[in-house]
């Protein structure tokens, strides 16, 4: 009976993650122009697609030892607890490319994007899961012996949030500004949302999910806690708020905040007091907007969703904060080390930057990453799939 409580469990977590992606999907719909629609839509559920063969033949043996060709009873022991295992776990590999979807957004070539979704998910990604939640090539067990505690990452701030967005940043660096977004003189030219309303149904989707996201996490209905739900809770508040008061009222940013306060949060959700989960999401809600402006108006960054100050650098305070506010003294329950916190958000950054330069870098040499200038004018939607989103309007 414990056995089929358990599958249900991850098995309602892992539904929940799948339905996230309906947000990625919408989130970015809502953000890009009206002619990239389409696009934005056939890469979520492609990327989807691709993560899942990827992940299931490759990905998931690397990070867990575990190869589901082998024939035999084993899969549907404890009523097949292993495969339902897989399948949660599967919805977090996807959603690296779907993070790294919205920073290449509106000017990226699909195909070459496609093969980046296997590899991200067949390698890169697992890579570095398998260190942090399989306890890989012994560097949890050197960090906890060296300082106590292993790197604590509950949900996935750096293992997946940040990872794809340092994923992300260096795809958009290798890519380039879209056409018209920067002028020769220094101008900025803005391209605004083209739908806040599918923007803000694409946030909403991903927060109802993100409970589903972290909750389950425990994997196991006897590890679950109220703790997590509740501090997951006052972290997307706290975002929500602070992006609000910091983007002054902007849509985008107030719908983005709740996200970069679940970003920040998922790291030391179980371990936190709700008072510093709500300083969490503050914080990361401000960051946000801070660096989402920084990046687009002074560096020159094209992220076009801002994925790698939501995804990248909320994840990284999600890291840190989780050495912080769940230490004893800051009203959490221990057993953490901010020594093992940073050293363990570092290594998940540069792996995943470097093997980001590395996958992009090898496609912009061998096949290219970019539409050419007219392709990208027309649009992707035009160019790429041979329809655009309201075909009746044209």
């Amino acid at each position: 009976m414990e056995s089929s409580t358990d599958v249900l469990f991850i098995l309602l977590g892992a539904i929940m993650v799948l339905a996230m992606h309906a947000g990625f999907a919408f989130l970015e719909v809502g953000t890009v122009r009206k002619k990239n629609q389409v696009n934005a839509l056939v890469k979520i559920i492609m990327d989807f697609a691709i993560s899942t063969i990827a992940y299931f033949f490759i990905g998931y043996g690397i990070a867990y030892g575990i190869d589901f060709l082998q024939p035999g009873p084993s899969l549907i022991d404890s009523n097949g607890y292993a495969l339902v295992k897989f399948f949660f776990l599967m919805t977090f590999a996807a959603a690296i490319p779907a993070i790294v979807s919205g920073g290449i957004a509106e000017r990226a070539k699909f195909n070459p994007q496609l093969i980046a979704t296997f590899l991200l998910a067949g390698f890169l990604y697992p890579f570095f899961e398998g260190i942090s939640w399989n306890g890989a090539y012994g560097i949890q067990d050197w960090l906890a012996n060296t300082y106590g505690f292993g790197f604590h990452d509950f949900a996935g701030s750096i293992v997946v949030h940040a990872f794809g967005g340092w994923v992300a940043l260096s795809a958009v660096l290798l890519l380039g500004p879209r056409h018209g977004r920067y002028g020769k003189k220094g101008e900025i030219f803005a391209h605004p949302p083209s739908n806040i309303p599918f923007l803000a149904l694409g946030a909403w989707i991903l927060t109802v999910g993100w409970f589903g996201f972290n909750v389950m996490s425990a994997q196991e209905v006897g590890g679950i806690s109220g703790l997590v739900a509740v501090n997951s809770l006052m972290a997307m508040v706290g975002g929500t708020i602070m992006a609000c008061l910091v983007g002054r009222n902007d849509p985008g940013f107030v719908h983005n905040g709740p996200l970069a306060g679940l970003v920040a949060i998922c790291a030391g959700s179980d371990i936190m007091h709700p008072l510093g989960a709500l300083i969490t999401g503050g914080i990361a809600g401000a960051l946000f907007v801070y660096a989402f402006t920084l990046t687009q108006n002074k560096w020159k960054i094209d992220d076009v969703l801002g994925v790698w100050p939501l995804h990248g650098l909320c994840g990284v305070w999600g890291g840190i904060a989780a050495g912080i506010f769940g230490q004893l003294s800051f009203g959490g329950l221990g057993g953490v080390s901010m020594m093992s916190q940073i050293i363990g958000t570092v290594l998940g950054v540069t792996i995943a930057f470097v093997g980001g330069l590395i996958i992009y870098g090898g496609l912009k040499i061998f096949l290219g990453l970019r539409l050419t200038q007219e392709e990208e004018f027309n649009g992707a939607d035009l160019s790429i799939h041979k329809v655009s989103s309201t075909p009746a309007d044209d």
